[in-house]
């Protein structure tokens, strides 16, 4: 028998249950730390093959407003090839919430995978949808994505960008909902140009990493509505725009 009061079990001192539980937050710590850094190594790693992949590919395909999208096993490679050098480091705090949550490595991939199958898909439905297309058309399709940058469900869908870490198609479908206006803008103004690529990219991956902000999107809306004024009034001054007469290159 024990002294009164005891409960007959050994008890630990004090100062070694709290020893022992810093050390076990420490190797999750350390876990999370390795497994932070093999996911952000691996899709940053592919993102930048991509980017190689898309160069090599669109080498003196643009052709502006004019651009004709090949065959659709070219479109399609070159499209995914794409929406993962654009897309991916934009969604790393996603996939990185998504690891933390689940604590497995392997939801880095598989996130990352439907993700752009989410966009995969937009493709199918840009291919079948898009004609070249006058500087006309241009103009109000890039004014009407600076007008979409200001509205309710702009918002609503970055936000939720910035929130989800459920599944890459879900994260995927809100990120569509968020970032609509920017690839209308990329698809009208020369949808195999790598120029237009790292801009829109660049917007989208600031967009993901940072909330909103009036100070910052307002203007960016406004130049973006503006942009489409310029191309109504004066295609010839945006580069690229209105292709030199030539041969169209072959795909």
């Amino acid at each position: 028998m024990g002294p009164p009061g005891s409960t007959g079990r050994s008890r630990r001192p004090a100062g070694e249950g709290v020893i022992l539980r810093e050390h076990w937050m420490s190797e999750v710590r350390s876990g999370d730390v390795l497994v932070t850094a093999a996911a952000l190594a691996v899709t940053f790693g592919v993102a930048t093959a991509c980017w190689v992949v898309v160069f090599y590919q669109m080498a003196g395909m643009n052709l502006g407003v004019e651009t004709r999208l090949g065959s659709f096993s070219f479109f399609a490679a070159s499209w995914i090839a794409m929406m993962a050098a654009m897309m991916l480091p934009g969604a790393t705090p996603a996939v990185l919430r998504r690891i933390l949550a689940s604590r497995r490595l392997l939801a880095a991939p598989v996130f990352s995978v439907s993700y752009i199958a989410v966009w995969s898909l937009v493709g199918i439905g840009v291919y079948t949808l898009y004609r070249p297309h006058g500087t006309a058309v241009a103009g109000i399709v890039v004014m009407a994505a600076g007008i979409y940058e200001l509205t309710p469900a702009k918002r609503h869908f970055r936000l939720r960008c910035h929130q989800n870490t459920r599944s890459g198609l879900i994260f995927g479908l809100d990120c569509l909902g968020s970032s609509a206006g920017l690839m209308a803008i990329l698809v009208v103004l020369g949808a195999m140009d790598v120029t237009y690529m790292a801009v829109i990219a660049a917007v989208v991956v600031a967009q993901k990493f940072l909330p909103a902000r009036v100070a910052i999107d307002v203007p960016l809306a406004l130049a973006i509505v503006g942009l489409g004024i310029v191309i109504l009034a004066a295609p010839s001054a945006i580069p690229g725009l209105v292709p030199a007469a030539g041969p169209a290159p072959s795909m």
